[in-house]
Parts: structure tokens; sequence; C-alpha cells
């Protein structure tokens, strides 16, 4: 069993920051990507951003391009997602996944929820305006 966990989502004003924090652990398993969703309330869930294991690439929704960077630490097996200029509209359930088999390195399919094997059970962030 793998489980994945989330951390570091809290109340923030506008124009804030924070950072989310992202564990798998359980058993072994091939990560080939690591990725954060969200969800607002009455919304559908939404990517965010991805990163791809073994070579670092990212990938962005462009509704938070330029104010997130997605990291990752090999030796810790976290990943982190680092906010800026936080509005409103950020605010949501963060989740995050993992993604256990491979697949094509295109934004469709790296933003695509079925994609990821793993969920957490999500962090919530409320960007207070």
């Amino acid at each position: 069993q793998v489980q994945v966990v989330e951390s570091g989502g809290g109340l923030v004003q506008t124009g804030g920051s924070l950072r989310l924090s992202c564990a798998a652990s359980g058993r072994t398993f091939s990560r080939h990507a690591m990725g954060w969703f969200r969800q607002a309330p009455g919304k559908e869930r939404e990517f965010v951003a991805a990163i791809r294991w073994f070579d670092g690439r990212t990938w962005y929704a462009d509704s938070v391009k330029g104010r997130v960077t997605i990291s990752r630490d090999n030796t810790e097996n976290t990943m982190y997602l680092q906010m800026g200029s936080l509005k409103p509209e950020d605010t949501a359930v963060y989740y995050c996944a993992a993604a256990g088999k491979y697949f094509s390195g295109t934004y469709y399919y790296t933003s695509l929820g079925n994609s990821y094997d793993y969920w957490g059970q999500g962090t919530q962030v409320t960007v207070s305006s």
C-alpha cells in the first residue's frame, strides 16, 4: 500500500505565499511522476502542476504559471509546491497525486487525473481578500 500525505495548507491573505509538501511512502513503487490538483467548492477538480521524477521536467496550468513552482527532493521522496501571489480564486482543497506507471510526457496526459494511481486526502488552502 502506498500512502500519500499532503501538508502545508492554511489561511493566507491575498498576495501571500504558501508551500505545500507531499510525501509518498509505503511499499516500493516505480515513481514516474507526481502532481498537484485542486478542487474548489462547487467546481470540478483541476490540474495545478506536475513533475516527472527521473528528470524533473515540470508542467503547469495556465492559471498558476508564473506564481507557482513545483519541485522534488529525491533523497526525501518529497514533492513541494511553492505558491506565491495568491489570489482568492486559489482557494481550494489541494490534492497530491503519484503516478506509479509511465504515461506520455505531454501536457494532456500529465494533467489528467486518471494518469495518477495514488492520492492524498487533501489540504485546505484559503486565500482571504
